[in-house]
C-alpha cells in the first residue's frame, strides 16, 4: 500500500494482487459508460430513422449527461461517506437497468426517459472507479493507472462505433444497449469479492435539493436553448427565467447548508481543483459537441454508411488511447500545464478542421480531423483528473474527483445541447420546411428513392447546420488551451505540493 495518505478512514487495504483484480473491476466499470457514449452516437442515425425526431435527438445524449453530471456530487459524497464498493455496485445496477429499458423503447421520448434513469446510475460509475484507483495508488503511480484508465475511453470508442454498425448492419439497434449487462455483472462480481474497505460510519446530510435545483436550473437553460427555434416567446422567456431563478437560489442554498452538493470550498481554495475542473469542463464540451454530431454528418451529408460513420468515430478513439499513454509519461517528465496546454491546440486544431469539412471531401478528411481531437481528449483526460487527485487529502479526494467528473459531464451535456442549438437554428434559418425531412436521409434505403434535387438541398442544409455547431466546438476548443496556462508552473507527479 502506498503511503501517500490514503491509510486514514477508509482506505482500500489490498495486497499487490488485489490491487490488479481491483483495478481490472475498475477498468471495465469505466468501460460501460465510455463504450454507451461511442456506440449511441453511431447507432443514433439509425435510430432517428426508426423512432423520428431528428430536431430533438440531442436530447438522446444531453438527459443521459444531465443526469449523470447531477448525479455525480451525490455518489461522490456517499462514497466518502460509506465507501466506495455499495455506492459502485448501486450505481451500476440503476445503470444496467436503464440500458435494458432503452433497447425496448418504442419511440424518441420513451428513449429519452429510460436515458435519464441510465445517467442516474452512469453518474456512480466513472468517479467512484477513478476515486477507488486514487485511493489504491500513490501519486506518481496514478499517472500511469489514470493513463490506463483514459485508454479505454479509446478503446471503448474503437470498439464502440464498430461494434455498433455491426449490429445495426446485421442485428438491430436496440441490441447495443444490451451488451454492457455481461460487463456491468462481471465487474460488480471482481469489486465486491476484491475490493475491502475499512469505513467510519458517520451521520450525513445528502443534499437533495441542491440536486434537484441543478437539475431544474440546467433542464431549463438547455431546454430553452436547444428549443428556441420551436418556442413562443412566452415560452421561451419562461424558461430562461426558470433558470435563472434556479441557479440564484441554487448558489444561496450551497453556501448556508452544512454539506453542499458542490464542494465550494475546494473551489475557493485549491486553484488546481478549479482550472483541473473548467478544463475538463471545456474539452467535454467539444468532445462530445463533435461526436454526438460526427456520425450524423457522415450519414446524412455524405451518404455514407453507419460502417464509415463509425470508422470516423474510431479514429478518435485510437488517438485518444494512444495520447492517453503518451500525456501521462510526458506530464511526469515535463509539467501539467504543458500537457493540458498541448491537448487544447490539438481539440482547436481538430474542431477547425471540422469547421472547414464540406460533403464532398469524404470519411477521410473528417477522420483526421476526429484523430486530432483524439490527441487532445487524451492529454487533456489524463492530466487534470491526476494533478486535481494529487492537490487533496484522502478525506477530499472523492469529493474533488467527483466535482471534476461532474462539470465534465455538465460540459459534455452543454457541448450537445449547444451544438443542437445551432443546429437547429441554423436548419431554421435556410430552409424551415427541411426540418421534417432530414430524418429520411438518415436511411440509405429511403434516401435512394428520393429525388436527387431534393437530396442536394437536403445534404446542404444537414452540412451547413452541422458545420456551424462545429464551430461553437473550436471556440470552446480554444478556450481550453487558454485555461491549462491557469495550472502552476512546473508542477507534474514528481514535485506535487503534498496536500495536508
Amino acid at each position: 500500500m502506498p503511503n501517500d495518505g490514503t491509510s486514514a478512514g477508509g482506505a482500500v487495504r489490498s495486497a499487490d494482487g488485489w490491487r490488479r483484480l481491483v483495478l481490472a473491476g475498475c477498468l471495465m466499470a469505466t468501460f460501460m459508460p465510455a463504450v454507451e457514449s461511442s456506440i449511441v452516437a453511431t447507432t443514433l442515425p439509425s435510430i432517428v430513422a426508426d423512432l423520428g425526431g431528428f430536431n430533438v435527438f440531442s436530447w438522446v445524449f444531453t438527459i443521459y449527461l444531465l443526469t449523470q453530471a447531477v448525479s455525480i456530487p451525490i455518489y461522490g459524497r456517499l462514497a466518502d461517506q460509506y465507501g466506495r464498493k455499495p455506492v459502485m455496485i448501486i450505481g451500476t445496477i440503476m445503470f444496467l437497468s436503464g440500458s435494458i429499458l432503452c433497447g425496448l423503447a418504442w419511440d424518441m421520448p420513451s428513449l429519452i426517459c429510460f436515458r435519464a434513469l441510465e445517467g442516474i446510475g452512469a453518474g456512480a460509475i466513472q468517479p467512484i472507479a477513478a476515486t477507488i484507483l486514487g485511493d489504491i495508488y500513490s501519486p506518481t503511480e496514478r499517472g500511469k493507472i489514470q493513463g490506463l484508465v483514459s485508454s479505454v475511453f479509446g478503446v471503448s470508442a474503437v470498439l464502440g462505433p464498430s461494434l455498433g454498425a455491426f449490429l445495426i448492419q446485421y442485428v438491430s439497434w436496440r441490441v447495443v444497449f444490451w451488451v454492457n449487462v455481461p460487463i456491468g455483472i462481471a465487474a460488480m462480481t471482481i469489486l465486491a469479492i476484491y475490493l475491502k474497505e475499512s469505513v467510519q460510519h458517520r451521520s450525513h446530510r445528502i443534499d437533495w435539493i441542491g440536486s434537484l435545483l441543478l437539475l431544474l436550473a440546467c433542464g431549463a437553460l438547455m431546454l430553452a436553448m436547444v428549443q428556441a427555434g420551436r418556442l413562443s416567446g412566452t415560452q421561451l422567456g419562461g424558461l430562461v427565467a426558470t433558470g435563472v431563478i434556479a441557479l440564484i437560489v441554487l448558489f444561496l442554498h450551497e453556501r448556508s447548508t452544512p454539506e453542499p452538493m458542490l464542494p465550494l470550498e475546494l473551489w475557493r481554495s485549491n486553484r488546481i481543483v478549479v482550472v483541473g475542473s473548467l478544463g475538463n469542463c471545456f474539452s467535454g464540451a467539444v468532445m462530445m459537441g463533435v461526436s454526438a454530431f460526427l456520425p450524423a454528418y457522415v450519414q446524412g451529408a455524405m451518404g455514407e454508411t453507419a460502417i464509415a460513420g463509425g470508422l470516423v468515430l474510431g479514429a478518435m478513439s485510437i488517438s485518444w488511447a494512444i495520447a492517453s499513454v503518451v500525456g501521462a509519461r510526458l506530464m511526469a517528465r515535463t509539467s501539467y500545464r504543458l500537457t493540458a496546454a498541448l491537448g487544447g491546440l490539438c481539440l482547436f486544431f481538430g474542431s477547425v478542421m471540422l469547421v472547414l469539412l464540406q460533403p464532398g471531401h469524404g470519411p477521410l478528411w473528417a477522420s483526421v480531423g476526429s484523430f486530432v481531437i483524439g490527441i487532445g481528449m487524451g492529454f487533456c483526460s489524463t492530466v487534470y483528473i491526476v494533478s486535481i487527485q494529487a492537490s487533496v487529502p484522502w478525506r477530499q479526494r472523492g469529493a474533488a474527483t467527483s466535482s471534476s467528473m461532474f462539470l465534465r459531464f455538465i460540459g459534455q451535456a452543454a457541448g450537445v445541447a449547444g451544438g443542437g442549438a445551432v443546429m437547429n437554428a441554423t436548419m431554421l434559418r435556410i430552409d424551415p420546411s427541411a426540418v421534417g425531412d432530414v430524418d429520411r436521409m438518415l436511411d440509405l434505403g429511403v434516401r435512394a428513392t428520393m429525388d436527387v434535387a431534393e437530396v442536394a438541398r437536403l445534404t446542404d442544409v444537414i452540412a451547413l447546420s452541422l458545420q456551424n455547431a462545429y464551430l461553437l466546438a473550436a471556440v470552446l476548443a480554444l478556450a481550453t488551451a487558454v485555461l491549462a496556462f491557469g495550472l502552476p508552473a512546473g508542477l507534474n507527479p514528481r514535485h506535487q505540493v503534498k496536500p495536508d
